[in-house]
């Protein structure tokens, strides 16, 4: 008669509670972990934007995927108004740009992005204070479809800070420093070349002074000076028109004078 050597060892069977535990633990693992370690993306976007009326801004958006981007890969960009109110999607991309036909963005939106560089972004042209806003950028790149598909970037516009042009300066140069300046050459040129008032009193000469010629009665004609250019200058209208007559008259005949006497 054989004995079995094992007979003495009970056998336990699992308990029930203690298995149906550790299979919803590893459940939600796979569910819940797996795809974001195996397939996954995430979109990042500047947190905000500040730019000046008439700007063109570049709204940045780039992405990370596990998976390289194919046909199926998609982008969207959508606009919240600040004043509050749903989200209005104005971009789609699959395969090509689909820019805005109508609306507040039509003809202000150019596709800047390169999927195959992980860029997703779009440039906003003349930007204007109806434009402040929340932009979400969303990237779809299957199977990757877990992760952070969206991100968002706050737009901020704001008047353009009045600048002064070279016209202006022109203008201002031409009309008001110029004339200055002409006034200012002129009293330094009054100053520097002052009326000389001419002396009509004759030196005093002895009564037995007798110079050549007054002898016969025979004055020598003065000489006359040579005005200056500050005389000239300084000429009143009157004194111009004496100088050019006197200018004009013939020299005198020393010889005749002679005779006469």
């Amino acid at each position: 008669m054989q004995v079995n050597p094992f007979s003495h060892i009970k056998m336990r069977r699992p308990r029930q509670g203690n298995t149906a535990l550790n299979v919803i633990l590893l459940l939600y693992l796979v569910v819940f972990y797996a795809p974001s370690l195996v397939c996954s993306i995430s979109v990042s976007t500047p947190a905000e934007l500040h730019a000046s009326k008439g700007d063109t801004v570049t709204l940045s958006c780039t992405f990370t995927s596990t998976s390289r981007p194919t046909s199926k890969m998609t982008v969207d960009w959508s606009y919240r108004p600040q004043s509050g109110g749903p989200p209005l999607t104005f971009f789609h991309f699959s395969s090509r740009a689909f820019l805005p036909p109508d609306g507040q963005f039509a003809g202000r939106i150019r596709w800047e992005g390169t999927p195959a560089r992980g860029e997703a972004s779009i440039s906003l042209i003349n930007a204007t204070l109806k434009d402040n806003g929340t932009y979400t950028c969303s990237v779809r790149n299957p199977p990757d479809v877990h992760g952070s598909p969206t991100s968002y970037t706050v737009l901020t516009v704001t008047p353009k800070a009045a600048s002064i042009r070279f016209s202006d300066v022109a203008v201002l140069l031409t009309f008001v420093l110029l004339p200055s300046i002409i006034v200012t050459l002129i009293l330094i040129a009054r100053m520097l070349c002052p009326k000389k008032k001419h002396n009509q009193s004759k030196a005093y000469r002895s009564p037995i002074e007798v110079t050549e010629g007054e002898e016969y009665g025979v004055h020598p004609p003065p000489r006359e000076k040579k005005a200056s250019c500050c005389d000239l200058y300084m000429m009143d209208s009157e004194d111009e028109e004496g100088y050019y007559e006197l200018k004009k008259r013939p020299p005198t005949d020393e010889g005749c004078a002679e005779s006469q006497c």
